[in-house]
């Protein structure tokens, strides 16, 4: 039975049976939050926002790979940070301090053999590791920022006014995907896409211009559910109805069952 995007089914067997879950992870770290949904009852449609590809130019990443022990601190701003900035071979420097901005990066650092990454407690985000009591003074420390091309300026800023010495290394690209988005707009049409999660501000710039006019109409009828206030704000620039949750997975794992949840109830009641 296809399911309005604003009507989830009043007696689903499993908290998210039957809804169509829109994932917009690159496609590496869309797999882990598809297996979640589907676990929940609910049907992931994949379709990476995002294309994520080594930099063409691998000069700065290869000299940060050898001056790793001159670091103190280590900063991945992303699982893809991950993938790509973590060296092949070699073991990573005992006396580094590793930071990741929340466990889904700290968890690919541990999968990478790098253990112990420190994140932060009150949000997962830059602004949250700088609320790190050790990151609040670093007068000459050295710190290394792996990210992607064109990534924000504001950690390594922030770090630098704190008397940190900052190198930023770009070990990934992005780009906008090339293949077509006309079965997401089919399945959004046809009442099979009911839901969309956004990870990436970006990745949602990419999206909208990628449905072109008759699909952003259809994406502006679904429930948003963004990691981050600067994308809910940048999804609601867009004339969409966007929720923030807590970040991360788990984040819009919980906004999607608090939203089922609360539409089940006003169905009961409109029903009873």
């Amino acid at each position: 039975m296809d399911i309005h995007p604003l009507s989830p089914p009043p007696h689903a067997a499993a908290p998210l049976d039957g809804l169509g879950v829109i994932v917009t992870r690159p496609q590496r770290q869309a797999a882990a939050l598809a297996a979640k949904i589907a676990s929940l009852g609910g049907t992931p449609i994949i379709w990476p926002a995002i294309v994520i590809l080594p930099p063409v130019d691998r000069e700065l990443l290869a000299r940060a790979h050898a001056a790793l022990p001159t670091y103190d601190i280590a900063i991945f701003v992303s699982a893809n940070a991950v993938e790509y900035g973590v060296p092949q071979s070699g073991a990573w420097p005992a006396t580094i301090a590793t930071y990741a901005p929340g466990p889904a990066t700290a968890d690919a650092l541990a999968g990478a053999g790098i253990a112990n990454a420190r994140i932060p407690v009150t949000s997962f985000d830059s602004e949250g590791l700088l609320e790190l009591p050790e990151l609040a003074s670093l007068a000459g420390r050295r710190a290394v920022v792996f990210r992607g091309e064109g990534g924000r300026e504001f950690l390594g800023n922030a770090l630098r006014m704190r008397g940190a010495v900052v190198d930023h290394v770009p070990c990934y690209r992005r780009v906008a995907p090339q293949a077509g988005a006309d079965g997401l707009v089919e399945a959004m049409r046809d009442g099979r896409a009911n839901a969309l999660t956004l990870t990436s501000s970006e990745g949602l710039d990419n999206l909208m211009n990628a449905v072109g006019p008759a699909g952003r109409a259809l994406v502006a009828r679904l429930p948003v559910f963004a990691v981050h206030a600067r994308i809910a704000e940048r999804a609601r620039e867009h004339g969409l109805s966007a929720i923030e949750t807590a970040g991360g997975d788990a984040g819009l794992l919980a906004g999607l069952l608090e939203w089922v949840a609360a539409h089940t109830r006003a169905a009961a009641n409109g029903h009873s």
